[in-house]
């Protein structure tokens, strides 16, 4: 297997405030005021999110450039929903400034199937820990 993305988290002094680095960028996470933190970043949740928003959005982008479609502006919103019984799903929402036709809503909603997060998301995922 080979890796195709890492991240590292260093505590920081606030409680809950950490600094990520993924690649050659750093951003802060941290927990919502109402959750005792700063909001001075996403909080992790928040991140799950975004990686499937930006996931998709790139994925039909690529779709779109592939077919020689011309999508125009869009956009993709996610929303994760718990319960206290922890069921859980996510909402996703492609936004298209235009009118779509039937058959192109069909189309994307088939790719938006296959982007490798949601792939990711619905399928078991083995995590293993080590304490160093």
């Amino acid at each position: 297997m080979s890796v195709i993305a890492s991240a590292k988290v260093q505590a920081l002094t606030a409680p809950w405030q950490g600094e990520v680095s993924s690649g050659t960028h750093q951003f802060l996470t941290d927990k919502p005021e109402a959750a005792g933190g700063h909001d001075t970043g996403p909080a992790p949740y928040d991140f799950l999110t975004a990686s499937l928003a930006s996931c998709t959005m790139i994925t039909l982008r690529m779709y779109a450039k592939h077919k020689e479609i011309e999508l125009g502006d869009f956009s993709v919103e996610v929303d994760f929903h718990t319960n206290r019984e922890q069921q859980e799903h996510i909402e996703r929402r492609v936004i298209f400034a235009q009118p779509v036709s039937q058959d192109l809503k069909e189309k994307l909603l088939n790719v938006c199937s296959k982007t490798p997060v949601t792939k990711t998301l619905l399928r078991s995922l083995d995590i293993q820990t080590v304490i160093l």
